[in-house]
């Protein structure tokens, strides 16, 4: 099943000229951006709270610093001839504090031509990926999508989800939607047809890969992989990055990423996940160079272990006090 969403809507010949103005500048090769680090200390330091990438014209990433959130979420900015996408809206609110909406905005094109509509939506529901959405609430020409299962499947038209692939179409730039339930039941992950980029989410990063149902991320790995096989993909950039250049987890909720991992992933790391998830436990595996967990079940395993701890602590207390107490009442029957 094809199902096809058309947000075209017709812009001045000023817009269209100066996006092609745009086209003649060049932007760093994604593999060598960088990112600020954070700090072990982020009360000692003054970061900027968000960060702003341009990959060519039309694209651009964006990050919440570390010492802004330890989420640290990635989003991303699509710009095409009719309409602009913005993939999530991170994990702080207050545009006091994290002003996306205005960063967002002031990227659009526009020299003095009416900017483009720009159409926001959602990886999933989680709140670090949509706790700024009320920025964009009251803005002319802007649409946020919501973000519970219901309204995905209504937006997008998925009638027999997670089944059936959707389209965006921004004006002469194609994006695909694919449902990708696991990590959590609304994730669905986008490819951009212009840069062969997919747009994975928490589903697929390079980070820790949080399993809420397993059979169902296995299938969404396998209908992504699927989906990618004939088509070239020249990087799958996800919702985070929480593992150094070497492969090794930062500490959770660590504001400080020394030497952290690129944020592209490759198309073989696509490939290679359905198989990796094959052999996911359901609690908590590494394989293939993923990290898979349950947090739920790990979270439980953690807890019967203090429970265990805690009555074998106990255990031990009453054990030492009858000893004690049986030894002085021998030492008081030898005393007789």
């Amino acid at each position: 099943m094809k199902i096809r969403i058309n947000i075209a809507a017709g812009l001045p010949l000023g817009f269209l000229i100066a996006a092609k103005a745009l086209a003649a500048q060049t932007a760093p090769p994604l593999s060598s951006l960088t990112w600020s680090e954070g700090a072990e200390d982020c009360k000692a330091v003054t970061q900027p709270p968000l960060e702003v990438r341009q990959l060519d014209a039309q694209t651009f990433v964006l990050r919440e610093g570390l010492c802004a959130t330890w989420e640290a979420p990635f989003m991303y900015l699509l710009i095409g001839a009719n309409k602009a996408l913005l993939i999530d809206t991170g994990d702080v609110a207050d545009a006091n504090q994290m002003p996306l909406a205005k960063t967002v905005l002031g990227l659009l094109p526009g020299n003095g031509q009416p900017t483009p509509p720009l159409l926001v939506v959602h990886t999933h529901r989680h709140l670090d990926h949509r706790a700024g959405d009320g920025q964009f609430a009251q803005t002319k020409n802007v649409q946020v999508v919501g973000y519970d299962l219901e309204s995905v499947k209504r937006f997008y038209g998925f009638n027999d989800w997670p089944n059936g692939i959707a389209q965006i179409n921004l004006g002469n730039r194609i994006i695909d939607v694919i449902p990708t339930p696991g990590h959590n039941e609304t994730h669905v992950a986008f490819y951009d047809r212009n840069t062969a980029t997919l747009f994975s989410g928490d589903f697929l990063m390079p980070g820790r890969l949080l399993i809420d149902d397993t059979a169902a991320d296995i299938a969404s790995a396998k209908r992504i992989a699927d989906f990618v096989r004939d088509r070239p993909v020249s990087f799958a950039l996800g919702g985070h990055v929480e593992e150094d250049a070497n492969g090794a987890m930062f500490e959770w909720e660590s504001q400080y990423h020394p030497h952290e991992h690129p944020l592209a992933l490759t198309k073989a790391d696509v490939l290679a996940l359905p198989a990796a998830l094959a052999r996911f436990n359901g609690v908590y595996s590494e394989s293939g160079g993923f990290v898979m967990m349950n947090s739920a079940r790990v979270l439980m395993l953690f807890a019967a272990a203090a429970v265990f701890v805690l009555v074998a602590l106990v255990a031990a207390i009453v054990g030492y006090v009858r000893r004690r107490r049986a030894r002085k009442m021998r030492i008081a029957a030898i005393g007789r």
